[in-house]
């Protein structure tokens, strides 16, 4: 389909937008973990350029969404899925206590920079872990069902994770200064 326009209605790519587009042939693990970065970024740069009070700001009544809770949320997520759950690391929650399971959005107290370089670490500590896998069907086990899943059932599924808060990131982010990006 080559010399067919891109429509009018795309957005447009962020200003210092650094994302690798992901491949569209390969093998399954280099197009599964290309895409899971390619959504990080996209969240990343969904967070970049505003100043640190605006990250908390929660621009969307009557949603109790912010960047700063989503950032808080999907660091304890991929805390919670690659470290605890898949590689069976003995680390503590983040911004979760039984008592108070939805900290992560709701107390936003705490740096908001903190918040992205403790997210940036559980990302890399994540991709380490992928990387140390010796296939897509290495197991982790579900510690509140007991059930096990997949390497490549739990890249999907934060696949999912990530594109359904970057949605929630876009609008945020639309509403607290309008800008807007792919």
């Amino acid at each position: 389909m080559s010399g067919v326009p891109i429509p009018k209605h795309f957005a447009p790519a962020w200003e210092g937008d650094t994302r690798t587009t992901p491949p569209t042939v390969g093998g399954e693990r280099e197009i599964l973990t290309a895409f899971l970065d390619w959504h990080r970024t996209t969240f990343e740069l969904k967070c970049a350029g505003l100043p640190s009070a605006r990250h908390s700001e929660k621009a969307i009544a009557p949603s109790g969404l912010s960047l700063h809770g989503l950032l808080r949320h999907l660091a304890g997520v991929e805390r919670w899925w690659f470290r605890i759950q898949f590689a069976g690391e003995d680390v503590p929650m983040l911004y979760y206590s039984d008592d108070d399971p939805d900290q992560d959005f709701d107390d936003l107290d705490g740096d908001p920079k903190e918040a992205l370089e403790v997210w940036r670490a559980e990302c890399r500590r994540s991709r380490e872990i992928v990387a140390a896998a010796a296939s897509l069907d290495d197991e982790g086990a579900n510690k509140r069902s007991g059930e096990p899943f997949s390497l490549r059932w739990l890249l999907v599924d934060l696949i999912a994770e990530y594109a359904r808060h970057n949605g929630h990131a876009d609008l945020l982010r639309e509403r607290i200064d309008g800008n807007i990006g792919a």
